[in-house]
């Protein structure tokens, strides 16, 4: 088991990570369907991972996991491509370092192209403590998907005024069997939200947003540790996010023991 503070990123490490990326991904999906059928959201298992679609202009439509049991053979894109092209959207795959060097190849003879980088952060939680949140955070409740969803939504969209279809991401998270979804709050005012799932004794934290007019108070960090306190009391051994390099996000889940276990990259065709 690993030590507090302490992790190998090796390929057991990252199946683990991708895996309950993939799944997650397809979980969100799945329940999007559930919510509004219309929207035509399905899954492909493609390549050890999933293709996912949500919508063409959705940022849940990707593919996630590929690669990461071995050879990828040329048929098993072809038909990735074609569940894109089905539905009228770009093939999107994100890619893990460690993936299986067919995979790599594949996607560089196909012409994909490097959107994105994406850091995969861990934090090892046997034998943690983890202090309490500075800021009031509590669980969203029954009743609150609405309230939830539009609390993160506005602080991803960095507006006010949101369509139903802009909640959609954030009501499908809610939905998903066993997810967990959290708001910080301040002056009493819900500010900011995040969600966690568990699979396995790996805690994923996601989706956290904060609203305009309340960054840099704090409120990500105390959604962070309300996760963490949450994940040990569950007994998980892991916790993983992913942020953008550099960004404030991975500033804020280093400053509470994560550290970078690899960029995944994003590309496109």
């Amino acid at each position: 088991m690993m030590q507090a503070g302490a992790f190998y990123t090796g390929m057991e490490l990252a199946r683990r990570l991708e895996a309950a990326e993939a799944g997650l991904g397809a979980a969100c999906a799945e329940a999007q369907q559930r919510l509004n059928p219309d929207t035509l959201a399905t899954v492909l298992e493609v390549a050890g991972g999933f293709a996912i679609f949500v919508g063409v202009a959705s940022p849940l439509t990707h593919a996630l996991g590929l690669g990461m049991r071995g050879l990828v053979l040329a048929g098993e894109i072809d038909r990735l491509e074609e569940f894109y092209r089905a539905r009228g959207a770009a093939a999107t795959v994100d890619l893990c370092p460690l993936a299986d060097a067919s995979l790599i190849a594949w996607l560089g003879e196909r012409g994909y192209r490097l959107t994105e980088f994406n850091n995969v952060l861990v934090r090892p939680l046997a034998g943690a403590e983890v202090a309490l949140p500075p800021l009031p955070v509590r669980l969203a409740g029954a009743g609150e998907e609405h309230l939830w969803a539009r609390t993160v939504g506005r602080g991803f969209l960095e507006k006010d005024d949101l369509t139903a279809e802009e909640t959609d991401v954030g009501r499908a998270i809610w939905h998903i069997p066993g997810s967990r979804c959290y708001l910080a709050l301040a002056g009493g005012r819900e500010a900011a939200g995040g969600a966690m799932a568990v699979d396995g004794g790996l805690a994923t934290l996601f989706a956290d947003s904060t609203m305009l007019g309340f960054r840099g108070a704090g409120m990500q960090s105390a959604l962070i540790l309300e996760r963490l306190r949450a994940a040990v009391a569950e007994g998980c051994d892991l916790a993983t996010a992913a942020t953008l390099p550099g960004s404030a996000s991975q500033r804020n889940y280093e400053r509470h023991g994560f550290r970078v276990a690899y960029t995944r990259a994003t590309l496109v065709r």
